[in-house]
């Protein structure tokens, strides 16, 4: 039996949240059982009194708002323990069309990948302005070359789970889960596709993307710390070849000077600068080869992490089926 968890997260989403749940489907091809589950992140509203009304048949509660990201995860572990098989995740705004979820799961049902990202027509998105269209595919782009993966649309928030996927990510940053959760899975050498989908006309403005610049920063800032996380010695050596190599020239110099001009000019501010430049250089080099040996300490870490999550669950998800019969 095959059992899909639609999951929202919701923060104070009394108006749009019966519009989202309205379209959500109860029955996908393909798919056994589907329920829905909502992440309620400290609303003051009545966003949980909405869920129930509509049969929602999971709520995640937080006491206070904790952010996008950590109600994402939290999403992700009451999904798994609630046995799920395929996790969608869309957002409470109601932003993406709910009838494109049968396509978004065909993927993973064909075992074709093992997380699905929904492709947004953006360039035809009326609400979108122009600056925020180039910036959506300039930071997609970044992704893609930070995690190896071929994702059109990276901070698409319509995407598609299988149980194994979801059991191995981990999400760092308070502020989003998407670009995250592609770059880790592309580094992890997860299966990743991606597929068109709708959208629906805007019913609120973004919570997410307050102003261009902050969110600018928020998101570089995230792809650069999780690609120092999953490639610190490749970082690393980038980041030390350009004073390694600017003090070696500098060096150069120093030399070419000394033998072809005037010997007895010491020229001491340059030698002291390429020095300084090299050791910095070299610094940052072997900064790169202990965070590499981190990393592979964090790796075995990761992997004894998932074995025992994957026999928690699964005696877990004995006990329910024991209970049912």
């Amino acid at each position: 039996m095959t059992k899909l968890i639609i999951q929202i997260p919701c923060y104070n989403e009394e108006k749009t949240l019966g519009l989202t749940l309205s379209e959500l489907p109860r029955q996908v091809p393909g798919v056994d059982v589907v329920e829905w589950l909502i992440i309620n992140d400290g609303s003051r509203d009545r966003t949980v009194d909405v869920a129930k009304a509509y049969g929602v048949d999971h709520i995640v509660n937080f006491s206070t708002n904790q952010g996008l990201a950590k109600g994402f995860m939290a999403g992700l572990e009451a999904c798994l323990r609630a046995g799920a098989d395929i996790i969608v995740n869309t957002d409470a705004d109601n932003q993406y069309c709910a009838e494109d979820i049968p396509r978004l799961i065909q993927p993973i049902l064909h075992k074709q990948a093992e997380i699905v990202v929904g492709e947004r027509p953006i360039w035809e998105t009326k609400h979108f302005s122009t600056t925020k269209k180039v910036l959506q595919n300039l930071g997609s782009s970044i992704v893609r070359l930070a995690s190896n993966t071929d994702v059109p649309d990276a901070p698409s928030g319509f995407r598609a789970f299988s149980r194994e996927a979801a059991m191995q990510l981990n999400v760092f940053n308070n502020y989003t889960y998407t670009l995250e959760t592609i770059i880790q899975a592309g580094q992890k050498g997860m299966a990743i596709a991606s597929v068109p989908i709708r959208t629906n006309p805007q019913t609120r403005k973004s919570r997410l993307v307050r102003s261009i610049p902050s969110y600018v920063w928020r998101s570089a800032t995230t792809i650069l710390r999780i690609f120092m996380l999953y490639r610190p010695l490749r970082f690393f050596l980038m980041a030390g070849t350009l004073p390694m190599g600017l003090g070696a020239l500098l060096g150069l110099r120093w030399l070419l000077l000394y033998w072809f001009d005037d010997p007895t000019r010491a020229r001491a501010p340059s030698l002291i600068l390429a020095a300084v430049l090299v050791l910095i250089g070299f610094q940052l080099w072997m900064f790169g080869l202990v965070a590499d040996l981190m990393a592979a300490n964090r790796q075995l870490l990761e992997e004894n992490r998932l074995r025992l999550r994957r026999i928690e669950l699964e005696r877990e998800r004995q006990k329910g089926e024991r209970a049912l019969e």
